[in-house]
């Protein structure tokens, strides 16, 4: 394929914070890459380098932040010729394309979810993607109906199942004045717990608990954007012990 606008949207929604949503690459040194990394979206695009060095396509842009809440995100990505839209969730960015040329020379096929292993470093270390995408859209064609109902060919579908699959983790919202409270385990010497959370706020206490029989407390909490735990414990003579990261 060799095209000089392209048109590509999809929905999509993660917990992961890594993975390839689609990717496409010619013989001619053309590559068209999106990718989550760090929970942000990253568009990679080349449409043509020449061995001399004297042209270099490479382009990469980079939006978006915390994509892998579990909520659904939109993209679009307009693409005439050297200049592109690219658009999350209705935030549009506007960007040319490094380079002199115009066209995309797609030799092979275009993979969505991952990429195939072509032996160079790059596909190596992607991992592929793992979530739900719905209404994928590629120049007209719609490819979500297309592969449910098995009209791509030649086309390799691995272990998809054409519903979205809820995750057992349920969330809880606390507003800076709620708290929640859980009985202890009395007779046990072992304290252990782990959570994950998400705030945009740079201090906050996020757990603590007394020690039975007056043997202390430990603490875990926000300071100026880095976790901190502290543990007092009276009846030793180092009774402090305080971890920062």
């Amino acid at each position: 394929m060799k095209t000089l606008k392209d048109v590509i949207s999809l929905k999509f929604k993660t917990s992961e914070s890594e993975g390839v949503i689609f990717h496409g690459e010619g013989q001619q040194g053309d590559y068209i890459t999106l990718e989550l990394k760090k929970a942000k979206l990253v568009l990679n695009l080349n449409l043509g380098s020449n061995q001399l060095g004297s042209i270099y396509g490479h382009t990469s842009v980079m939006t978006g932040s915390l994509l892998d809440d579990h909520h659904w995100h939109s993209i679009i990505i307009e693409r005439h010729g050297r200049n592109i839209n690219l658009t999350l969730d209705r935030h549009m960015q506007h960007f040319r394309t490094n380079g002199e040329f115009d066209y995309l020379d797609l030799d092979y096929e275009i993979t969505f979810g991952g990429m195939p292993f072509s032996g160079k470093p790059s596909s190596n270390s992607r991992k592929n993607f793992k979530g739900c995408m719905e209404s994928i859209n590629y120049n007209g064609n719609n490819i979500t109906d297309l592969a449910k109902r098995k009209k791509l060919e030649p086309s390799s579908v691995g272990n998809l199942s054409f519903s979205c699959v809820e995750p057992h983790t349920v969330p809880v919202f606390f507003n800076a004045t709620s708290y929640l409270e859980v009985p202890g385990r009395p007779s046990q010497d072992l304290f252990s717990v782990s959570l994950l959370f998400r705030t945009w706020n740079p201090n906050g206490l996020l757990v603590f608990s007394n020690f039975a029989d007056d043997l202390g407390n430990v603490e875990i909490d926000i300071n100026e954007g880095k976790v901190s735990v502290h543990i007092n414990v009276s009846q030793v003579k180092k009774n402090r012990i305080d971890i920062s990261s």
